[in-house]
């Protein structure tokens, strides 16, 4: 099975983020040819674990249950970019601007948790964002980026209490999330 933990976002914010993307889809027009995430599958990515065999999968789920020793917090989220940072833009998203730092302590968490079990942390350093679109292809990357930079998005706010383990099913019409366990934050 292939799983990842993330934060849900209450139905309100998934709303206020599809009007957003939508907006700012607008706005690139057919400058980017992209495939938008679904308001039902919008959340934050904690961190991504990948493909876990099923005889193994119920100790891991185990591990990663338990409750995690940091408060809940407030998210906002505010303001667009791209990744990579240069080069044709690959993903588009909003960024962290509250709610970063224990973003980070969960993404550690998290590491230590699934390590015994062989999953390496990535080598990149963790990048508290949310996806709004992977882009296909770009006519042209500088007015694409300047476009993104641009747009203004409002504040989005929610409580974050718990972190949500994911099972994602592939398929030809796309991905299918199942919630396998909720992760609670402890003081």
């Amino acid at each position: 099975m292939r799983l990842f933990a993330a934060i849900e976002l209450p139905e309100d914010v998934r709303l206020l983020l599809e009007s957003a993307a939508q907006q700012l889809r607008v706005r690139l027009g057919r400058s980017v040819e992209a495939r938008w995430v679904d308001q039902q599958k919008l959340h934050l990515t904690v961190r991504f674990i990948g493909h876990v065999e099923d005889d193994g999968a119920p100790a891991l789920i185990d591990r990663v249950r338990v409750p995690i020793a940091v408060p809940p917090f407030h998210l906002r989220l505010s303001g667009c970019g791209v990744f990579p940072a240069s080069g044709p833009p690959r993903v588009i998203w909003i960024g962290v601007v509250e709610g970063a730092m224990p973003l980070a302590q969960l993404h550690q968490e998290l590491n230590r948790r699934v390590a015994p079990f062989g999953y390496e942390p990535e080598r990149r350093p963790f990048s508290a964002h949310l996806t709004l679109a992977r882009v296909k292809t770009a006519k042209s990357i500088a007015s694409v980026r300047a476009a993104v930079r641009a747009f203004t998005t409002p504040d989005i706010c929610c409580e974050v209490a718990q972190v949500t383990l994911f099972r994602s099913h592939l398929s030809p019409r796309g991905s299918r999330y199942e919630i396998v366990a909720a992760i609670p934050l402890v003081r």
